[in-house]
């Protein structure tokens, strides 16, 4: 047996992340029988984070994939076994005693469950051994008194005698009243058990909650009981009328089979729509919004497409309205901090990581770029086009969209004019490019058509009050409406 689990390795499903629990798999590079060496990528990932090539940490044959391509499975399962002795000889296997009948009704072993004797028969996991497994047995379950044995297992079952038959079903008992309220100490009606969202749920559908019987833990009302109570009561049994056809045809409803989809919640999606709910119901946000014109702003983005230090390089508005948001960080370093729930602190941070959300076939993604506030303007171009390219090739490391800070957003790609974004967790601002158009707009006292765009600019109210994020946003438009204030004020 030793010698077994010696030959036959698994490589179990690692934490690529930072305390990420479970990954899809989304390719496999290997099948049964290729032979793999240390440090080859046997399977491509996909987990709350990025997409990620595993490689395996040993060498042998492959023998067995554990699972398919498009399953989701738990950190620290194994995914695939690897012979690493090929070649060696399989010792036959001993002849199998005759099973008592209490074993033989017990359910098999799944697959691996087996360990060395040393583990006590434990399955190995992250930590640990696990719990050790019972030696008691399920003692047989009684007969309720009235009811019919049960027919012992392989045998069939006698039909019951005429005189033996079950009587018939005795008249349906009248529903159960509702159940009346708890009186508390003071002798008034205690108020029921149910979170905040349930109680406006009960109350736009004019449930009393008091009517209402809990199925949650603890006595607790959740939304399927106010449901539940909101519904119709079943209409008794009437005699049957004959109808027309016609309108039977035309109170039947049209059936919706074929004309829906359903997608499972999974990977990058998931783990996007966790963190904007936990966002938006932890940090207190408030969006601000100014307009600008940017006139001389995309004369520059033309002109440093021209310069020959910017030659290769991703030039676009986006990066000169990174650039002036990272100035605005400079003069007013209180806006890049985040708030510690668990320390009742807050923490500033004398670095700027900043994110870009990037749409990529996957989903929303953030990733940031390090320590942006120490860039020039061509390695701040340089960065955010390997961000770019890197995330729609679905190459994004977990480690590049861990430790943001603050966020730009650039709806203006899609024509959308501005937006009142949500934090990503644990940042403290997100700031929304809008489209860029051409407006009449006044200029030295005359209007005149004139590039114009909105920003957006969401804050974490805890940190940031409203006169620190005006200062911070004014800063900004005054950056993009008078470009040279990047040599001025930098």
């Amino acid at each position: 047996m030793a010698a077994t689990d010696q030959r036959f390795r698994e490589f179990k499903m690692p934490d690529v992340g930072e305390g990420l629990t479970e990954a899809e798999i989304l390719k496999w590079y290997v099948a049964p029988g290729d032979r793999v060496a240390d440090g080859q990528v046997v399977c491509e990932v996909e987990t709350a984070k990025a997409a990620v090539e595993l490689p395996i940490p040993f060498d042998g044959v492959v023998h067995e994939l554990r699972f398919g391509e498009g399953t989701t499975v738990d950190v620290g399962t194994a995914i695939i076994s690897v012979d690493t002795q090929p070649g060696a000889g399989d010792a036959p296997a001993p002849a199998a005693a005759p099973a008592e009948p209490a074993e033989a009704a017990a359910p098999a072993e799944p697959a691996g469950a087996a360990e060395p004797a040393e583990n006590g028969g434990r399955q190995a996991n992250l930590v640990g051994y696990g719990v050790a497994p019972s030696s008691t047995k399920r003692r047989p379950r009684k007969p309720r008194p009235g009811a019919p044995a049960a027919p012992a297992r392989g045998v069939p079952a006698q039909p019951l005698p005429a005189a033996a038959a079950p009587a018939p079903a005795a008249p349906a008992a009248p529903a159960p009243a509702p159940p009346r309220p708890e009186l508390n100490g003071h002798g008034k009606a205690a108020r029921p058990l149910a979170k905040p969202p349930v109680r406006k749920l009960a109350k736009d559908l004019g449930i009393d909650l008091t009517t209402v019987t809990p199925t949650g833990p603890d006595g607790t009302i959740t939304r399927e009981d106010v449901h539940a109570a909101a519904a119709p009561a079943p209409a008794a049994v009437a005699e049957p009328v004959a109808q027309p056809a016609v309108a039977e045809a035309e109170a039947a409803p049209a059936p919706a089979v074929g004309r829906e989809r359903r997608v499972p919640v999974k990977g990058v999606r998931k783990a996007t729509a966790q963190a904007m709910v936990s966002s938006a119901f932890t940090a207190p946000h408030v969006t601000e919004f100014i307009t600008v014109d940017v006139t001389r702003t995309m004369k520059l983005v033309a002109d440093l497409k021209q310069d020959p230090d910017m030659a290769g390089l991703r030039v676009n508005p986006l990066l000169l309205v990174a650039k002036a948001f990272l100035v605005a960080i400079r003069r007013n370093p209180e806006v890049n901090a985040a708030w510690d729930e668990g320390a009742q602190e807050i923490v500033y941070k004398d670095y700027v990581n900043l994110g870009i959300a990037a749409a990529t076939p996957r989903g929303l993604i953030v990733p940031n770029i390090k320590d942006a506030g120490s860039l020039t303007l061509p390695e701040l171009a340089s960065a955010l086009g390997e961000l770019v390219s890197t995330a729609r090739e679905g190459k994004t490391s977990p480690a590049a969209m861990s430790g943001g800070t603050v966020t730009i957003t650039n709806v203006g790609v899609f024509g959308v004019d501005t937006g009142t974004p949500i934090l990503n967790p644990g940042e403290s601002a997100i700031l929304a490019f809008g489209a860029v158009k051409l407006q009449p707009w006044v200029h030295k006292g005359k209007v005149k058509p004139r590039q114009v765009t909105t920003l957006a600019l969401s804050f974490d109210h805890r940190l940031v009050d409203g006169e620190l994020g005006s200062k911070v946003l004014a800063d900004i438009a005054a950056v993009l409406e008078q470009p040279k204030r990047l040599i001025t004020w930098a």
